[in-house]
């Protein structure tokens, strides 16, 4: 089920709303419960099957941080007692120590498996096919079906035991509220990736007020239309060029900066709606996204750019490697190894892996230049127009199905891809005034455009008529649309 559909708008999201403010009065544990329920329906929609699956290590987490908070295994004879957070940096005891473990092993082996099964018997195949061992092939009719955010639940409540195991935060006694955190609809399978830490006071107290609601219908309106509007036209355009094959040098740029175009906006208009949704409910969530195309470097962009999932990599990741604090071939080498395994993250493929290690090798480029290097004497204009080719560039990568697809198409964008028959053709489609006009709108808003987290500050009645006749066209559009992938959920 995705937010900008019918069954979403008309049907799930009105009775949610409905079940959750009946109970305005209840206490917040009742109106955790209702989230719950709604959740795993949500979830549940595409593939009832892996609803045991999230349950499980939702549970297993739980039970984890109960151990690391009590020290002890036989939480169940003191789960009621009051829990307080452990001492920030100080010493851990071997119970600890091996709770945390089973934690992450459970969490990694679930996501691995999942995850990577296929492009592990894949990748080993193509490997014994390429030195001669065809007899050495694993000829296997089994093959995974990701589960749907699987990567989003998973880094989640990784985030919760972490913060339980280093004294960031307190273990939660109650299951109801745990699995809420996890299990909530609006963030459920693509974000934003919410640190526990962040929200734990409020799963446990959070107040529903006419503002909060107000502005969370506007963020969501918003991002409805951004998404219908903007992403889907786009998307149609990188669909079309990168499924011709060979094209032409202008054709394929414009394809690719439609692929940006798409992503971001597709992606950003989703946080959208899941802060919307949040507010809606009374929840407050970090804000994910912050114009990333006007970065003038790719670490400032790793700074705008799906900031939940970057503040993850440096908090759990990056700075547990050591960071920038055990020399410099050292940090180039935590940058590059972060980023590798981020794109990784983003799916099973060696073309994720080329996109992380594009990013990574520009990061540590950049920490070595430092703010005395030749492009950082550029003017910003000049600086912000280099770091959006070099991320368009690096986009081809994510959006190709596979790396021959990418480096032909890479090959056009550089101009040796030479004429095609049938150039004109495609010309007229992606080039028409729908399309073409969508682009230009979303170029204005990229980099003229004011961010939905500003905008609705403060709302008056016309915005609140514009927000109005925007969410009601999108619907409309939306209705005439085939078209309407959330490309994050298959991540």
């Amino acid at each position: 089920m995705v937010f900008s559909s019918h069954i979403f708008l008309f049907y799930f999201l009105p009775l949610a709303l409905f079940a959750y403010y009946a109970l305005y009065r209840a206490p917040q544990r009742w109106r955790n419960v209702v989230l719950i329920l709604f959740g795993y329906a949500f979830y549940g929609w595409a593939g009832p099957q892996f609803m045991p699956l999230m349950f499980g290590t939702t549970f297993i987490d739980w039970l984890v941080s109960l151990v690391i908070a009590h020290d002890r295994w036989d939480v169940w004879k003191v789960w009621h007692e009051p829990v307080t957070p452990l001492v920030e940096g100080g010493p851990r005891s071997r119970t600890q120590r091996r709770a945390i473990v089973i934690s992450m092993t459970a969490n990694l082996v679930v996501l691995g498996f999942f995850k990577y099964f296929n492009f592990g018997v894949d990748s080993y195949n193509a490997l014994a096919a390429s030195v001669g061992l065809e007899s050495w092939q694993w000829d296997t009719f089994f093959r995974v079906i990701l589960p749907l955010g699987i990567s989003f639940y998973t880094f989640q409540a990784m985030s919760y035991t972490l913060d339980v195991y280093r004294g960031e935060a307190k273990a939660m006694r109650n299951f109801v509220d745990f699995s809420c955190f996890v299990s909530m609809f609006p963030h459920l399978v693509a974000g934003p990736i919410l640190k526990f830490s962040y929200l734990a006071d409020q799963l446990e107290t959070r107040t529903l007020t006419q503002e909060k609601f107000a502005r969370g219908a506007a963020f969501f309106a918003l991002g409805m239309s951004k998404k219908i509007l903007l992403a889907n036209p786009a998307g149609k355009i990188a669909d079309l060029t990168f499924n011709a094959g060979a094209i032409g040098c202008v054709d394929s740029w414009y394809g690719a900066i439609a692929y940006a175009f798409q992503i971001y906006f597709d992606f950003s208009a989703y946080s959208d709606m899941a802060i919307g949704l949040g507010l809606m409910l009374g929840f407050i969530f970090a804000k994910n996204f912050d114009s990333p195309y006007k970065s003038a470097s790719i670490t400032e962009f790793w700074r705008r750019w799906h900031i939940s999932l970057s503040s993850w990599l440096r908090d759990y990741l990056y700075i547990p490697l050591g960071g920038n604090r055990k020399g410099e071939i050292r940090t180039y080498v935590n940058l590059l190894l972060v980023m590798l395994l981020g794109g990784l993250w983003h799916g099973a493929s060696w073309n994720f892996v080329i996109w992380g290690g594009i990013h990574g090798g520009m990061l540590g480029f950049e920490r070595s230049q430092g703010k005395h290097g030749f492009f950082t004497r550029l003017p910003r204009a000049a600086q912000i127009g280099f770091t959006f080719i070099i991320v368009v560039f690096a986009w081809v990568f994510f959006r190709a199905r596979d790396l021959p697809v990418a480096l032909a198409y890479c090959k056009s964008m550089l101009g040796f891809g030479g004429a095609q028959p049938g150039e004109g053709l495609l010309a007229g489609v992606i080039y028409q005034p729908y399309y073409f006009g969508s682009m230009i709108l979303a170029t204005i808003i990229t980099w003229r455009g004011v961010q939905t987290w500003d905008w609705t500050r403060v709302l008056t009645v016309p915005k609140a008529a514009l927000i109005f006749i925007l969410f009601w066209l999108s619907i409309l559009v939306m209705t005439t649309q085939a078209y309407n992938p959330f490309i994050y959920f298959i991540f």
